[in-house]
């Protein structure tokens, strides 16, 4: 089966698993995203086990997430689910005070038909905090697909706009008000509509982006998520939102159908290329002229030569795990690298139409073949592949690294792009820096020789 994108670019789909990492372990990033917050996963043994080895928290360490541990009699339907979730959220509202509880549903809830959504309202009614519910289970969500329900699951609760019909009184005042201001604060952003970005990237990274975006006077609004609950930007009819990951397009369908909002089809901003083209997406819908960024981008591309050094002529393989296959593999693309294949658990062609119109463009524009894109591949036709092409590189889930690593194929866990930063015009170091580790490991192993014996 494949779906025809044009004529040259097609999206073949075959009938394999999700072989990701668990989705529930979006809580290790957005339980330090969203500061007021407090995140409840529900689920077995084996979900606390994952989270305790996955997050690497240490004892005396009090984060801001925990498991309530479904016990037989649960899964039997024996004991009162309700009864036994009010204690724990009595217990988090007296220790932390969170904004926010979130429940994280896992497997288990989904096989047994957990109406977590049934007693969310109720319980928050009588404990008188928000409780939002996000299914981040793995039958049915990729890895990075978790914070993708709960930022879904969050849209539903932010504000509306106030919109409201000022007298001429307060409008004259607002005037004088807005003209009173210092000459550099009266240019610093353009009369444009509410523009909210959606996807949870680090405090310094979004900073980064609103700052680009400012130099191109256009304001941010705000994000989702917010550092804080409270802080929730306002949504509705009028309101601009843009994505910044691709792995958010049940997010996205939530803020065009229920919040009314007008989504911004862009590339993601990923790369110097994916950041220009994120930008220059932006600009027009508000009637401004991008400036400077081809400089900008062509000072970016000058400071990475030495990667692009030891990256021109590789060639590398994505297997399929967190969804940012398709921005990274037009990034290193345009570095000069030869994509084999684009592995992809899920891919929503209408939230990422704009991605893969610039991958056709990058790649007419480096005179190299469209990469073959594999949505949901079957790993052991992958393996197979793989063996036949060879690459230098596999770019891979866990579970595939180290029996390819034993066949030769060097390899980097995806998972690891998934918490680097490498969003923007500075960060694209950092996805260089990734992908040239095992590289520079293979050719310092060649230089020994043979007969050389390493010692860890």
């Amino acid at each position: 089966m494949s779906v025809k994108i044009d004529e040259t670019l097609t999206v073949e789909c075959e009938t394999g698993n999700y072989h990701t990492f668990c989705p529930i372990s979006c809580v290790s990033w957005l339980y330090q995203k969203i500061e007021d917050s407090f995140f409840l996963v529900v689920g077995t043994k084996t979900c606390g086990y994952f989270l305790q080895n996955a997050l690497g928290v240490m004892i005396f360490a009090e984060p801001r997430y925990a498991m309530a541990e479904l016990e037989e009699g649960d899964i039997s339907a024996q004991l009162n689910d309700y009864e036994g979730l009010k204690k724990l959220c009595i217990r988090i509202r007296k220790d932390r005070d969170p904004s926010v509880i979130i429940w994280i549903g896992t497997c288990t809830t989904e096989i047994i038909k957990m109406d977590l959504e049934g007693m969310a309202p109720k319980l928050e009614w009588e404990i008188g905090i928000p409780i939002l519910v996000a299914r981040a289970n793995g039958l049915d969500y990729a890895f990075t697909q978790g914070e993708d329900t709960v930022l879904a699951a969050m849209a539903h609760r932010c504000p509306e706009p106030e919109f409201s019909f000022r007298s001429r009184k307060e409008t004259i005042q607002n005037f004088f008000t807005f003209h009173s201001r210092k000459k550099e604060e009266l240019v610093e952003y353009a009369n444009h509509p509410s523009l909210v970005l959606f996807g949870s990237l680090p405090s310094n990274v979004a900073s980064q982006l609103n700052l680009e975006l400012k130099r191109q006077s256009i304001k941010v609004s705000g994000w989702l998520p917010a550092q804080k609950y409270t802080d929730l930007p306002s949504l509705g009819d009028g309101v601009y939102v843009c994505g910044v990951n691709p792995f958010l397009s049940r997010t996205a369908t939530t803020l065009i159908r229920r919040e009314k909002c007008q989504l911004i089809g862009a590339p993601f901003p990923i790369g110097p290329d994916g950041t220009r083209a994120w930008i220059e997406k932006i600009c027009p819908v508000f009637g401004i002229e991008p400036q400077g960024l081809e400089e900008r981008e062509e000072r970016i591309w000058e400071s990475l030569k030495d990667y692009l050094d030891l990256v021109r002529g590789k060639s590398v393989f994505f297997m399929g795990d967190n969804l940012l296959e398709v921005s990274l593999a037009r990034f290193l693309i345009r570095c000069g690298m030869i994509v084999h294949e684009i592995g992809i658990p899920y891919m929503d062609k209408r939230y990422q139409a704009a991605e893969l119109s610039l991958l056709q463009d990058t790649c007419m524009k480096m005179c190299v073949p469209i990469p073959r894109i594999v949505e949901k591949p079957d790993n052991s036709n992958q393996i197979r592949r793989i063996r036949e092409l060879q690459p230098d590189l596999a770019i891979t889930g866990m579970a595939h690294a180290n029996p390819l690593e034993a066949r030769g194929i060097s390899t980097k866990w995806s998972v690891e792009f998934t918490f680097a930063q490498i969003h923007g015009f500075a960060n694209a170091t950092d996805v260089l820096e990734l992908v040239t580790r095992p590289l520079r490991r293979q050719k310092n192993l060649e230089d020994l020789g043979p007969t050389t014996l390493v010692r860890k």
